[in-house]
């Protein structure tokens, strides 16, 4: 066992997040823990890794145990990025750079024989330890988590989310005993979050993650544990077997409830009754008496049963759709956009009346922008877009500044004209409640902000939904809430997201942007499986041209056909290098040096047969 927890306790305020927490860890796990935002588990995670300690209760840590936790990233001065990925290996860099100094000292040295000695066994200790093969696992960080557009540049000019997916790359580098991450997959794209899960379900470092990304959890997790008022729940299994095992245990806990209140209205009843017989005797009958009084005190040592809460508080999100659009939504026919560089080009998009249409693509590939140029807000550098003359457009940005000296229910009505009163009833819909709404905007979490964006949104009349990124920093439940309102609505939608589940769940109809778009049609995991497909083929290998039948072939024609077949196999693998020079995939890079191996090859073999004429 690696960490054990029991009986935690742990109060801000006096406001009670963890009331009798318990909880253990054993080597090999990959536990996610999952819970509403303000549940509680951030503070179990600073709780495990020692910068708070509890209230109450007890923690156990394994000796010399080596933990592993992104909270805050720190300043790394006169530091690029690769640079920090490097960190991870200080100690077999600090081997390395001993092993170079003994090298320039046996070049000058008379007394080689013990300098030989000293350095067989750093380089024993730095080859069992992976020193060989640092720059490899570097460098496959880099391509997994797609860093190499910023992995070169100085640390401390990166923006926050371009230092976090650094330090996440750090955390993993260093293969600590247990692995604590808190939501690994923000700032990751689509292809990165499939790479990290491959990668951590190989990795032999025990792992806790929070996370609100119900695919990754399936597909990583094999515990979940769930905080919830203030004490936690263990389930063996991944999301959708906790999910499943959940609703059984809720459904046992009210048939347990209903069955035990059952016999406490009965006891009840019965202690009436036998008081009310006592009373009716003359005199008195003392032997009622003492059998309800015996029955009362069964009745007190009796430990009720909490009744379960069957279904979770979610956000109550209703939208719904003012009158038709007419058949042509969004129609974009050839558009490039440029600002310093090429954002994309050649880009064509329609959305029909009615259609949901997810827009994925790479970080960095202008899925927002793309959003903007639908809407108008940002003009095309070439190329034309179309918007139907009846289309009313509800937009939800992902980045939308509140006027930090507001209160929550002032940023309401600065956008939705109602009185005090009914404001605090519409917020109440997405659990703001009492003071709550008289919070300051600047003090709301990312979650709060989203619910107060979402609450706008839903006022505001429209019949068609343009969403960027809108399950960012929402928990679980508020995401299902969501997603039922948005299956509701019979407008038009189009989203910019990734959530896979949210994803796979709404759209029907997705848009790959990377440079240019290619629209399929399927879900997200569909275009996935298209794209690993398209990756996958390998391309066919030209076939040198038979001969001439009628022709008999002389030293000089064979050395000419050889020559032009040469020629034609080095331009091709030319072209292939500079492919892979542009790529930032890794699948398709490897994909390619596969290709790149073969056409080398043969041209070797060529150029053998050509020498045997020369």
């Amino acid at each position: 066992m690696l960490i054990e927890l029991q009986n935690i306790q742990k109060q801000y305020g006096g406001h009670a997040v963890l009331i009798d927490a318990n909880l253990h860890v054993n080597a090999g796990e990959r536990i996610g823990l999952v819970g509403r935002n303000g549940s509680g588990k951030t503070t179990l995670l600073r709780l495990i890794v020692g910068t708070e300690t509890p209230d109450g209760g007890t923690i156990y840590r394994k000796q010399r145990l080596m933990i592993g936790y992104l909270a805050q990233i720190p300043s790394h001065p006169d530091k690029t990025g690769r640079d920090v990925l490097y960190t991870a290996f200080a100690e077999l860099t600090r081997l390395g750079d001993e092993m170079r100094q003994l090298e320039a000292n046996m070049a000058s040295s008379d007394d080689i024989d013990v300098l030989l000695e000293t350095y067989g066994a750093l380089q024993t200790r730095f080859e069992n330890n992976g020193g060989y093969t640092i720059d490899s696992k570097v460098n496959a960080m880099i391509d997994g988590l797609r860093l190499d557009r910023f992995v070169d540049r100085p640390f401390d000019t990166l923006s926050g989310g371009e230092r976090t997916k650094i330090g996440l790359g750090l955390a993993l580098l260093q293969e600590p005993d247990l692995l604590i991450l808190d939501e690994p997959t923000n700032h990751l794209d689509l292809e990165a979050m499939a790479w990290l899960e491959t990668f951590l379900s190989d990795s032999p470092s025990t792992l806790l993650l929070v996370s609100h990304d119900r695919v990754f959890l399936d597909a990583v997790a094999t515990r979940i544990i769930e905080c919830e008022d203030g004490e936690l729940m263990s389930f063996d299994g991944n999301y959708s077997v906790f999910i499943a095992q959940k609703e059984k245990r809720l459904l046992d806990q009210f048939h347990a409830y209903t069955e035990q209140q059952k016999k406490i209205k009965k006891m009840k009843e019965t202690i009436r009754q036998l008081r009310q017989w006592a009373n009716e005797g003359h005199p008195p009958n003392e032997k009622f008496y003492r059998r309800a009084k015996s029955m009362e005190k069964a009745l007190a040592r009796i430990e009720t049963i909490k009744r379960p809460q069957l279904e979770s508080i979610q956000p109550d999100i209703q939208f719904m759709a003012h009158g038709r659009t007419g058949r042509d939504v969004f129609e974009a026919t050839d558009v490039t956009v440029r600002f310093d560089q090429t954002v994309f080009e050649h880009v064509s998009f329609y959305a029909g009346h009615g259609e949901r249409i997810a827009i994925v693509g790479p970080n960095g590939s202008g899925k927002s922008t793309l959003l903007n140029v639908l809407l108008g807000h940002i003009e095309p550098t070439s190329g034309e877009v179309r918007r139907a003359e009846r289309s009313k457009i509800g937009y939800l940005s992902q980045h939308v500044d509140f006027d930090d000296t507001h209160r929550l229910i002032e940023a309401f009505r600065d956008r939705i004209p109602v009185d005090e009163g009914k404001a605090r009833q519409l917020l109440a819909q997405f659990l703001f409640y009492g003071a709550s709404v008289f919070k300051p905007v600047k003090d709301l979490s990312g979650g709060e902000k989203m619910r107060l964006m979402i609450a706008i949104l839903m006022h505001e009349e429209m019949n068609v939904l343009v969403l960027d990124e809108p399950t960012n920093h929402l928990d679980i439940e508020a995401r299902e809430a969501l997603e039922e309102a948005l299956d509701r609505f019979n407008g038009t939608l189009v989203a910019v997201s990734h959530d896979r589940y949210f994803l796979n769940k709404l759209f029907p109809i997705t848009y790959w942007l990377d440079g240019t778009t290619t629209r399929f049609p399927g879900n997200v995991t569909y275009t996935l499986e298209k794209r690993r497909e398209a990756i996958e083929t390998v391309m066919p290998m030209p076939k040198p041209k038979a001969p001439p039948k009628q022709k008999v072939a002389t030293p000089s024609t064979d050395v000419s056909r050889g020559e032009a077949r040469l020629a034609e196999l080095e331009a091709l693998h030319q072209s292939l290098v500079l492919e892979m020079n542009d790529t930032n995939d890794l699948e398709r890079l490897m994909t390619l040096q596969r290709q790149s191996d073969a056409l080398q090859t043969e041209i070797d073999s060529l150029v053998l047969e050509l020498l045997e004429f020369m």
